[in-house]
């Protein structure tokens, strides 16, 4: 069975990744290609951050010791292969280089920043700007998205809860565009709120299905969204639907989805790698093939 349409058609790899029976899985809430497509599965489980090569082979373990297991929410990797992960119990973001060696934290261990202000309580995700600015939204105890320089500093935080242009429900994810606009997804008011570096509000999309995360292929001018309601999108810039699968039933057959997409990258085959939450005790990650 394939999946999408047109040039974005995808089929499922089955069985691509083996997950070590030495320790205890759990959802799988966010994974990151590197620039050799090696795949990195963050998920709540008691080693969180694992690196595969894009066979499913195991490379090793990143973290021990720095990242909480089980309370994996999101990750980012830049162009020079650092990768950003948020570890939501502890508050912090933390930034390991391309050899995995933690280079910079965000954040004091265990330490909650304030409700409606201050960073950070819960922080969901992150992301780089192409002038190497970290953005990173502060969403389930927070309402915010805050901007650091690439040094750590703090430069300027904007949101508050509601339902208003620059208001959140649920400041879920955090991605930049390649003309540097920052999209949050506000998931909680089923939409994606697009701001300038300086948190300005331009433009917004409704009516999607509580958007979990987003991916830009910014070479082609597309965005991929995963949709906690078993549903993954495909868009142009424009908002042209270009494909799109799954829906408002939940379904264990591969390339459905069992739970809630949250996870969601794109290697540079195309191929595209989903991982899923609020699936009971199971653990799951899908890998779409593109078919050319």
């Amino acid at each position: 069975m394939t999946f999408g349409a047109g040039k974005y058609t995808y089929a499922v790899e089955e069985g691509w990744l083996t997950q070590s029976s030495d320790w205890e899985w759990g959802w799988i809430p966010a994974v990151a290609c590197d620039s050799k497509d090696n795949v990195y599965v963050y998920s709540r489980s008691d080693h969180p951050l694992v690196v595969y090569n894009r066979q499913g082979n195991m490379l090793g373990v990143w973290g021990e010791g720095i990242l909480e297991p089980k309370t994996a929410h999101g990750i980012f990797i830049d162009l020079n292969d650092n990768v950003y992960c948020t570890d939501a119990s502890t508050h912090c973001v933390h930034k390991f280089d391309s050899e995995g060696k933690l280079v910079m934290t965000l954040g004091t261990p265990g330490r909650t920043g304030t409700k409606d202000g201050d960073p950070f309580n819960l922080a969901t995700d992150i992301d780089v700007a192409s002038n190497g600015d970290i953005f990173v939204s502060d969403g389930y105890g927070n309402a915010r998205v805050h901007r650091y320089s690439a040094d750590g500093k703090l430069l300027l935080s904007w949101g508050e809860r509601g339902d208003g242009p620059g208001q959140f429900s649920i400041s879920h994810c955090v991605r930049v565009d390649k003309d540097d606009r920052v999209w949050v997804c506000d998931r909680e008011n089923n939409r994606i709120q697009i701001f300038d570096l300086d948190g300005n509000f331009l433009t917004e999309w409704t009516d999607l299905l509580r958007p979990n995360t987003v991916y830009f292929d910014k070479a082609d001018d597309v965005v991929y969204i995963a949709e906690l309601t078993h549903q993954l999108s495909i868009y142009s810039l424009e908002r042209e639907l270009i494909a799109q699968w799954g829906g408002a039933k939940s379904s264990d057959q591969p390339g459905e989805f069992i739970g809630g997409p949250h996870g969601l990258w794109v290697d540079s085959h195309g191929d595209i790698y989903v991982g899923e939450v609020e699936l009971g005790e199971r653990s799951r990650i899908q890998k779409f093939i593109r078919q050319t």
